[in-house]
C-alpha cells in the first residue's frame, strides 16, 4: 500500500544519503595526509590481499579501517543534530527542566568535539583515538561516539550503515590507486544540510589495481 511505499522510499532515502555523505568525508581525510591511506591500503592487502573483493566477514580483521571510520563519524556526523526527540512527559536533564511536549536537538557535532571527553586536538584527524595498536582507547572512545544517536531511539539502520561504509570505503581503497587532483591540500569545510554535505565537493584521480583485472566484472 501507499503507506509502506512511503516507509520504505524514506528508509531508502535516509540510509543512502548519509552512507554517501560520510564516504566522502572519509575519502577526504584520506587523501588529505597520504600516509593514512598508504597504511590502510597495506592492512587490506595483509589480510585480504589481491585475489578476491573484500567481504563483510573481512571488517573484523581490518582495525585500522575501522579506526578511519570512526574518526570520521566523529569529526563529520552524517547528521550533527540527529533527529528531534519529543519529550513524552516532564524530566529534568543535566538541571534543565524539560516539560512534556518538547522538541529537544542533541547537538552530536558539539559532542563529538568536546575537549573533556576526546581530549586535546579535537578537531585533528587523529586514529590513534580508536586504535589499540596506537595507543588510543579504543572500544572505550567508540562507545561515546553517537552518530546514530543512543538508546531506544537509536537509528535502526546503525549496524547496517556501519557494513556497508566499511565495504564500500575498504573496496575503493583495495581497488584502485588515489590521488588529489593537486598539490593544495582538500577543503574541508563543512556546507549546509540536514546531513552536513561538504562545501566543495572532493575531486580525486584514481587508477585501477590488480585485483580489478582478476577478479572480474564488479
Amino acid at each position: 500500500n501507499n503507506s509502506s511505499s512511503l516507509i520504505f522510499q524514506v528508509l531508502f532515502l535516509a540510509g543512502t544519503d548519509t552512507s554517501s555523505v560520510i564516504l566522502e568525508w572519509a575519502m577526504s581525510n584520506l587523501l588529505n595526509p597520504p600516509h593514512i591511506l598508504k597504511k590502510a591500503k597495506s592492512e587490506i592487502d595483509d589480510q585480504v590481499g589481491q585475489h578476491h573483493l573484500m567481504d563483510e566477514q573481512d571488517l573484523s580483521k581490518l582495525p585500522y579501517l575501522q579506526s578511519i571510520i570512526s574518526e570520521t563519524l566523529r569529526l563529520y556526523p552524517a547528521a550533527p543534530l540527529l533527529v528531534p526527540h519529543y519529550s513524552s512527559e516532564d524530566c529534568t536533564i543535566k538541571g534543565f527542566d524539560i516539560p512534556c511536549g518538547t522538541i529537544l536537538l542533541v547537538n552530536a557535532w558539539a559532542i563529538h568535539r568536546d575537549p573533556k571527553i576526546w581530549g586535546d586536538n579535537v578537531e585533528s584527524f587523529k586514529l590513534e583515538r580508536f586504535d589499540l595498536e596506537g595507543g588510543g582507547e579504543g572500544g572505550g572512545l567508540v562507545n561515546k561516539l553517537m552518530p546514530f544517536g543512543l538508546g531506544r531511539r537509536a537509528c535502526p539502520g546503525s549496524g547496517l550503515a556501519q557494513r556497508v561504509i566499511g565495504l564500500a570505503l575498504g573496496c575503493l581503497i583495495q581497488c584502485f590507486e588515489w590521488e588529489m587532483v593537486s598539490e593544495e591540500k582538500i577543503n574541508m569545510s563543512e556546507g549546509r544540510g540536514v546531513t552536513m554535505p561538504k562545501a566543495i565537493p572532493l575531486e580525486g584521480m584514481c587508477k585501477a589495481r590488480p585485483i580489478m583485472k582478476s577478479t572480474g566484472p564488479l
